[in-house]
């Protein structure tokens, strides 16, 4: 059991057809169907359980890029991460770290 870890609340946001295939800041190619993120401070490949406030639902994300560069937002998702959290554009939502020892199978 991995011990929850809200360390940051706000807004997510996601983005995607702009950024498809274009270099992310881990070296990879940006793919808006991968549950990747992007995050101002946390080091790159941490992973990390999005939770939305309003639904409850989360999905877990591998941080592989900087970002968001809009104001008053925490993480932008890929567009497949926001799907499965069950939100369109934007999303209330608090972050948890998830030490990836503790997860059952790969990483996202």
């Amino acid at each position: 059991i991995v011990p929850a870890d809200p360390f940051q609340q706000g807004i997510a946001s996601w983005y995607g057809p702009g950024f498809q295939g274009r270099l992310a800041a881990s070296g990879e190619l940006y793919n808006m169907y991968d549950r990747t993120a992007a995050h101002r401070t946390l080091p790159l490949q941490t992973i990390v359980r999005v939770v939305s406030q309003r639904t409850g639902q989360s999905v877990v994300v591998r941080i592989n890029d900087r970002g968001p560069y809009v104001g008053g937002r925490i993480i932008d998702m890929s567009r497949r991460a926001m799907d499965l959290l069950g939100a369109v554009d934007l999303a209330q939502v608090y972050l948890e770290r998830i030490d990836p020892r503790a997860l059952d199978v790969e990483c996202p």
